[in-house]
């Protein structure tokens, strides 16, 4: 059975799939931190927006698959492989672990997300 934080955790993964900016910066607060290890830090809900700005438009993900959803009191972390397009435009896979910490316990938002991926060919 998956309780209400796994079945926010799936939706937020997938509107990366469905590029649904919206849904996303809805789903985090004002003072969101995003660290992707590794690679940068978006400090902030204005700098995320930034980021999705700057994005060129087929840079979105081209297939996702979720192994595992974990989900304990204020966090929950993901896991999985996700295929999208390097900077030369190859189709790469990829595996991916995300850990989330949310506002709250009513009405949560994504507060602090710390994401590792490996790039697997």
């Amino acid at each position: 059975m998956n309780n209400l934080k796994e079945e926010f955790v799936r939706k937020f993964n997938q509107a990366f799939l469905a590029n649904d900016i919206s849904f996303i910066l809805e789903s985090v607060t004002e003072d969101v931190y995003w660290e992707m290890v590794g690679d940068r830090i978006l400090d902030g809900k204005e700098k995320l927006k930034d980021f999705f700005d700057a994005m060129p438009e087929d840079a979105g993900l081209d297939s996702l698959e979720i192994h595992h959803i974990i989900t304990h009191g204020k966090v929950a972390s993901a896991n999985g492989e996700m295929k999208m397009k390097d900077n030369s435009g190859k189709l790469k896979t990829y595996g991916f672990c995300d850990v989330y910490e949310f506002s709250g316990f009513k009405n949560p938002k994504i507060k602090k997300l710390v994401s590792y991926m490996v790039a697997k060919d």
